[in-house]
């Protein structure tokens, strides 16, 4: 295992560089190596959070926990190959085009997990066009990036992650699938070049939406909110408080934002009138397990990169050749109560 580090952040003690596997329960009160781990915005740990290491990761491991995360577009006979190991009958989704996922778009380092979007015009990309549930069709080219798939699920508690967005016109995402679920913690895009797009810097999306009819996807609640820093600046810790009565949103141990049930349902009534919801439509579909995913994509509505330069454009000069920008996360935490 590899050193232990302990960080001060922010003026609380969290813990980095830490196995996975040493993950433990001590009492009510989750530790490691005996330093306590506990929500960031909950540092003497009131809500008496116990810490799910099913689910939980430091990324501290020499290679991945495959028990633990379906890595998508793992290669075999030199092609990517989609097949959940869990749902192997279930359409395995690819990206968003023009990018694909890639299983080689990641790597270890110093205790964090860098996911990768590459310059890789040579990909054996797949020829499928299929018109999206949003955006236009469009072709699989030039563009990789890395989707992990949480193999296990949970249902409540409070979700945490450390992370720094990818510079670049690529989304960095946290989000999660249930049944006829999403939950899309944030969808940060770090370094748009379109000038008209510069807020997106620094903007904090999350959604909670509904797969079934007659949504078929769309927010039943949705926000956007300047965070007030640059997300692909520094690593910041995202928060979220989940149970039946709504959603709190922290960053950096502070509260952010908050929902209740109530709200998403009149937020989902006032704003899709046009679908004819039933009178007793429950617009907070968020009461059912999910599994957690991080990945990164394209949005064309957006920004999309057209050649290596515009990927690298804010890269350091000594990294403006490699092709690659990155996605760095040092930890993912889920805590449920007893």
């Amino acid at each position: 295992m590899r050193k232990l580090v302990n960080k001060i952040v922010l003026g609380v003690i969290v813990v980095s560089g830490i196995g996975a596997l040493s993950l433990g329960c001590k009492g009510s009160q989750a530790t490691v190596n005996n330093i306590k781990v506990v929500p960031f915005s909950d540092p003497n740990n009131t809500g008496n959070w116990v810490l799910n290491t099913a689910v939980s990761d430091e990324f501290d491991a020499e290679t991945i926990d495959e028990d633990r995360w379906y890595i998508v577009g793992k290669f075999e006979d030199g092609k990517p190959f989609y097949k959940h190991p869990d749902k192997p009958n279930k359409k395995v989704w690819k990206g968003r085009a023009p990018s694909q996922f890639s299983g080689r778009n990641y790597r270890l380092v110093d205790g964090k997990l860098i996911l990768e979007t590459r310059w890789e015009p040579n990909f054996p990309f797949s020829d499928e066009i299929r018109k999206p549930v949003f955006g236009e069709a469009m072709p699989y080219e030039n563009i990789t990036t890395a989707c992990f798939i949480g193999r296990k699920e949970f249902k409540y508690g409070y979700i945490e992650i450390k992370s720094k967005a990818a510079d670049a016109p690529v989304s960095s995402a946290f989000w999660a699938m249930g049944e006829q679920l999403e939950i899309d913690f944030f969808e940060l895009y770090g370094g748009t070049g379109n000038e008209k797009k510069s807020h997106l810097d620094s903007e904090l999306w999350w959604s909670i939406r509904d797969w079934s009819k007659p949504v078929t996807g769309k927010p039943t609640y949705t926000e956007r909110k300047d965070l007030g820093f640059r997300v692909a600046d520094d690593f910041h810790v995202y928060g979220i408080e989940w149970n039946e009565d709504g959603m709190k949103y922290f960053v950096d141990g502070k509260l952010f934002s908050e929902v209740t049930a109530e709200q998403v349902t009149a937020w989902a009534k006032e704003n899709r009138k046009n679908l004819n919801l039933p009178e007793d439509y429950n617009g907070y579909v968020a009461d059912r397990p999910i599994s957690l995913w991080l990945d990164q994509e394209t949005f064309p509505w957006h920004d999309v990169p057209k050649s290596k330069e515009e990927l690298m454009a804010k890269s350091p000069d000594e990294k403006k050749e490699a092709g690659v920008v990155d996605y760095e996360i040092e930890y993912v935490r889920v805590w449920q109560k007893k």
